[in-house]
């Protein structure tokens, strides 16, 4: 009987253990995890995740793999490929066949230099278990410090302020959210974290990093010091290669993949934040998404591949972050734009759309409470992925529907 393995047992994977056997894939799918936990969604983590009490959001529960005969195994990592025999190693010392694997390997978090806690106050937040550790910190009397200005660290910081913790946000670049969010968009979040309270400092340099029983210490440059009860560092995340470059697979930023999803190997394919793709969208430029929408999409075309179908689609990237009762939303990619245009869609919400030389449309960015860009980041997506040059004037008049332009 054929056997597909899947190797990640997040987002991506569980999307394509399930996907196989909606689309009617008939043979053995074992889905291999090295947490203890079945797959879970990671958005949370940073937002109602961390209250006490919450169990994981589930992406499908025990009952659920066992009606599709999709084997779960937990707790184990995969440790060797051998492509000849088409076997997977584990750390128990099993082992699997394959017809076709899936890599879903995913990222893991970003660690500070020759830095290490064995006091367990200096964290990161990526799992589950991630959320327990750090609940005891927040709350009212406590102090957090995190290290990066990204929408990790951001949405910690919002979700410490309501659980009554005091925060300090250090990020090394001279504001936040440089990595793809615009300057006016990124400088009214800042203003909403300090109206909460949050003390963010900009352009900082850390020259070393102590705990000790009672707290940690950060000490910066020019002799300024942080203490704080716990550090968490959001400084970005490294694709979890290492499992497919010992297997001689290519590698570029992430493991290398075709716009099948298939790695150079033709019977492994590889998805989600561990892996690097050409965009048709933006010149066949080689992009590694790390973002909930892109794992779960790919999940699904690398299952569709797996089985012999011949998607090729590439969506456009699409990010949010939901922050107090502000959701910033971003599609596309602005690098290269030389024109943003405003549209004002309330007092409190605008997207900005960035525009190229020649006038195509590349990345919107929006901002408002609640869903109030949703639906014209959306179209905006939509724009971009049609490679739309839509006239300037129409995208700033807010009385002009966006679906027109997409029409016209």
């Amino acid at each position: 009987m054929t056997s597909f393995v899947i190797i990640g047992a997040g987002e991506c994977g569980a999307r394509a253990a399930l996907t196989l056997r909606e689309r009617g894939f008939a043979g053995d799918v074992t889905l291999v995890g090295s947490e203890t936990l079945l797959p879970y969604e990671r958005p949370p983590l940073s937002k109602e995740g961390l209250q006490q009490g919450v169990e994981p959001k589930w992406i499908a529960d025990a009952g659920r793999y066992e009606d599709l005969d999709i084997a779960v195994r937990t707790g184990v990592t995969a440790t060797d490929i051998d492509r000849q025999q088409k076997t997977v190693r584990f750390s128990d010392g099993s082992t699997l066949g394959y017809d076709r694997l899936l890599l879903a390997t995913g990222a893991r978090p970003r660690e500070l230099a020759d830095v290490a806690s064995p006091l367990g106050r200096i964290r990161s937040l990526r799992t589950h278990a991630d959320t327990l550790a750090l609940q005891p910190f927040l709350q009212a009397g406590r102090c957090i410090a995190i290290l990066g200005g990204g929408f990790i660290g951001l949405e910690l910081a919002a979700s410490a302020r309501r659980l009554g913790a005091s925060v300090i946000l250090l990020e090394g670049l001279p504001r936040i959210l440089s990595r793809g969010v615009p300057a006016e968009i990124a400088a009214l979040i800042a203003d909403r974290h300090a109206a909460e309270g949050v003390d963010i400092r900009c352009g900082v340099k850390i020259r070393s990093v102590t705990e000790t029983d009672a707290n940690v210490s950060i000490d910066l440059e020019h002799a300024d010091r942080v203490a704080a009860d716990v550090l968490v560092v959001g400084i970005g995340s490294v694709p979890n290669t290492e499992l497919a470059a010992r297997a001689g697979l290519a590698i570029e930023n992430g493991i290398s993949v075709d716009s099948s999803l298939r790695t150079s190997d033709p019977d492994i394919f590889a998805a989600g934040d561990c892996c690097s793709f050409p965009s048709v969208h933006f010149g066949d430029r080689r992009l590694r998404l790390e973002s909930w929408r892109s794992a779960q999409e790919q999940g699904i075309r690398a299952a569709a591949n797996m089985t012999g179908a011949a998607d090729i689609r590439t969506s456009v990237p699409w990010f949010w972050s939901d922050q107090y009762e502000l959701t910033l939303q971003v599609a596309g990619l602005a690098d290269g734009a030389t024109t943003i245009i405003r549209r004002n869609l309330s007092p409190d919400a605008f997207v900005l759309f960035h525009l190229d030389g020649e006038g195509r449309l590349l990345a919107a960015s929006g901002i408002g409470p609640g869903n109030a860009v949703a639906r014209d980041i959306r179209l905006a997506e939509m724009l971009i992925a049609a490679g739309r040059r839509p006239d300037p004037a129409a995208l700033a008049n807010p009385d002009i529907k966006l679906k027109q332009l997409l029409a016209a």
